[in-house]
């Protein structure tokens, strides 16, 4: 099995958390809204790969004034791929608490929609098991 360590940015604005809508043919939560963030690559410091993952799924416009680590977490999921194939993967999630000075979000092919929500709505939403269980450990859920 595969391991990969993930970084995943919690973007606050405003009082609102950002969140992403997955396509619904790939990933490893198809459809279900969740937080951005992607695997590290050989050589990358965290931040670093934080900061790549930001730029590449939410466009590079969206500054990000604060980024602070928060926790980790752990687990084994299954990825699907545009093409269909499935993979079994141990993720390590790295997570970061972060703050946008803008919503300026361009975001990819990765996600279908994007929503800055508050807290108290969260609940609202289809949201994926890691990020029900990261928000539950924040208290927002």
């Amino acid at each position: 099995m595969r391991q990969r360590v993930i970084v995943c940015p919690i973007i606050e604005n405003e009082g609102e958390v950002l969140l992403c809508k997955m396509a619904n043919d790939r990933g490893v939560f198809p459809g279900q809204w969740a937080l951005s963030g992607g695997g590290m690559e050989p050589g990358e410091q965290m931040e670093e790969a934080l900061q790549r993952e930001i730029r590449e799924e939410l466009g590079a416009e969206l500054q990000i004034s604060s980024i602070k680590p928060w926790t980790f977490a752990d687990d084994v999921r299954v990825k699907t791929y545009a093409d269909g194939a499935k993979e079994e993967i141990y993720m390590i999630y790295l997570l970061f608490d972060c703050v946008s000075a803008n919503r300026h979000v361009t975001f990819n092919e990765e996600f279908q929609e994007v929503a800055w929500v508050k807290p108290a709505e969260l609940g609202n939403y289809d949201l994926n098991e890691a990020t029900r269980i990261t928000f539950s450990k924040k208290g927002w859920i």
